[in-house]
């Protein structure tokens, strides 16, 4: 069976919980030295240098730790605070502030059929993300039409076709061909069936890989032709073990195709959980979806406040 059609936590089971595993490694490198820097001693330089060698192996970034630690001197000047486990709450604040402007939900009923196009590099988990998507979408009573619109790798076709025998989802697909004329009729049979929402997968591919950029390009252009206003959402697929790297991808998609909306997989995999703040310091780019694991419940919608507490202990 595909790992993403495991499904070892039943739907009520606590999504709290399996984010804060999910984040261990993240979390334990950075409580490890935020412990000691909140225990004792005293706000001063040397504080604030600690902190900013801890935020940046957790890989917060330049930007995003400047903005939380020029965030936390406000807070100890505004109050007087002298010692630093006066400032933890002032943290977790400074990362909410950070945080709560990407994560805005993503909103599927404006239009019928709603289409969402992903894309990504190579092994992002772009296919593997539209079956956990697709399944959070049908919990939420909304009919689903796969457009398997990765022709370069057959593996990705028949991902998108063993999810949709298991789970009564229909998937539009070719053998061989242009991956725009596959998501156009996916888009066409939608319509005919009346459903709600159209995932379109699409080839991995790098930002420097030109001929392949400008091919994202035309897939979107067709899609706009087959439902005007359309894509109605484009989803970049990050691998969150690329830390740092990810900022460059969030530039050149959405330089070539206009990015809307992120989604950050393998979270449970790195100690780079950071990289979220770093990326909503770059780019205000909506966080719509995170992955924590390889079941089908370990993808859900990003939440600030849930993010922050799975985080810091």
């Amino acid at each position: 069976m595909l790992s993403f059609l495991k499904s070892g936590n039943k739907p009520g089971a606590n999504w709290s919980q399996r984010l804060k595993q999910g984040l261990a490694r993240t979390r334990e490198l950075l409580n490890r030295d935020l412990s000691d820097l909140f225990g004792a001693g005293k706000i001063d330089e040397q504080f604030y240098e600690e902190l900013e060698t801890t935020l940046l192996a957790a890989d917060v970034g330049v930007a995003a730790t400047g903005f939380l630690i020029g965030e936390l001197r406000a807070a100890a000047r505004r109050a007087s605070y002298r010692e630093p486990r006066e400032l933890k709450h002032a943290l977790r604040a400074a990362l909410l502030a950070l945080l709560r402007p990407i994560a805005v939900p993503l909103e599927v009923s404006t239009h019928q059929p709603f289409v969402i196009m992903l894309a990504g590099v190579n092994g992002a988990g772009k296919t593997t993300s539209i079956g956990k998507i697709a399944r959070y979408y049908q919990r939420a009573g909304k009919s689903i039409l796969l457009a398997a619109g990765d022709t370069f790798r057959a593996a990705a076709r028949e991902q998108l076709q063993v999810w949709g025998e298991r789970n009564d989802v229909a998937v539009i697909s070719q053998q061989s061909g242009d991956a725009a004329a596959v998501i156009f009729d996916a888009i066409k049979a939608a319509h005919a069936r009346g459903t709600d929402i159209v995932l379109a997968d699409t080839a991995g591919r790098l930002p420097t890989q030109l001929h392949l950029m400008e091919e994202i390009k035309k897939v979107k252009r067709v899609i706009a032709k087959a439902e005007p206003g359309a894509p109605h959402e484009i989803l970049l697929v990050l691998d969150a073990n690329t830390g740092q790297n990810a900022l460059n991808q969030v530039q050149a998609f959405d330089d070539a195709i206009g990015v809307t909306g992120l989604v950050l997989t393998k979270l449970d995999g790195t100690a780079k959980g950071g990289m979220i703040c770093a990326i909503a310091r770059h780019k205000q780019i909506p966080l719509r979806f995170i992955g924590v694991g390889e079941t089908l419940e370990d993808l859900q919608p990003f939440n600030a406040e849930e993010f922050v507490d799975a985080l810091l202990d």
